[in-house]
């Protein structure tokens, strides 16, 4: 991770608890005060479906205080780096508003929405649909979009989520965007087309942000929540005048 040469790209760092270990808090702390100076964010992973308990972190009062103790460890060790929370997909309604209620409580910066997923779609056609793990592609990708929307309903927009699950061209990104993504993650599709299908989905999306009558992502994000986007647009329209009032004071002062 250390070299001489300036770093291109942005490194995330993805941090758990051991397997066997029973001192949570500890574990992550350890992750964020090894690697967090190298990192541009850090990630506190509740949601992996392959470790053992690590999902039961999600709710409310063990949330509350994981996030409380990673985001002081964070000040302490990694004081630039934005400390996001990860979902699983899994989460029913009442799990999500819980969330929800202890990420604006704790302002933590950010959510990923989401991780993989323990369930089985009846859509799956392959012989081996029956083992155990995270599920990940284009069957979470319905799920996970629901997921972004309702967490970004729950939170009312004042949180940054990165949008990941069956991202698999355009279409799939801007879906995302609109539930309420300000970013986006893929993972199966760089499996079977490598890096370059960065290139693609983006050129995939420009079309279609375009098509649609916006002039950039950040006009897409949240789209599908017309009373929240209108106000924070409305937000953003009397900021901007306020900094083009303070810009011309500072003209006529001089």
């Amino acid at each position: 991770l250390t070299t001489s040469k300036p770093r291109r790209g942005i490194l995330g760092v993805n941090l758990g608890k051991n397997k066997t270990s029973d001192d949570e808090v500890g574990d992550y702390t350890a992750g964020i005060r090894e690697l967090g100076p190298y990192a541009d964010y850090l990630v506190i992973n509740v949601s992996s479906p392959n470790t053992p308990g690590l999902r039961s972190l999600q709710q409310r009062e063990p949330l509350r205080h994981l996030l409380a103790s990673t985001l002081k460890a964070r000040d302490e060790y990694a004081p630039n780096a934005p400390l996001f929370v990860k979902l699983a997909p899994d989460l029913s309604l009442e799990e999500m508003a819980d969330v929800a209620e202890v990420v604006l409580e704790t302002g933590i910066d950010g959510m990923i929405v989401s991780n993989t997923t323990n369930a089985r779609p009846e859509s799956l056609l392959s012989t081996h649909k029956g083992e155990t793990g995270g599920l990940s592609g284009a069957p979470i990708k319905n799920r996970s979009t629901e997921c972004i929307r309702a967490m970004y309903d729950l939170t009312k927009g004042t949180v940054p989520i990165i949008g990941v699950g069956g991202v698999g061209n355009g279409k799939d990104a801007y879906e995302k965007l609109k539930a309420g993504a300000s970013l986006i993650q893929i993972y199966s599709m760089m499996v079977y087309e490598g890096p370059g299908v960065v290139s693609r989905i983006r050129k995939e999306l420009g079309d279609i942000i375009v098509e649609n009558g916006y002039k950039s992502v950040e006009d897409v994000v949240g789209a599908d929540h017309m009373d929240i986007y209108w106000s924070k647009r409305e937000e953003s329209v009397r900021r901007r005048m306020q900094e083009r009032q303070e810009n011309e004071k500072e003209v006529v002062d001089l």
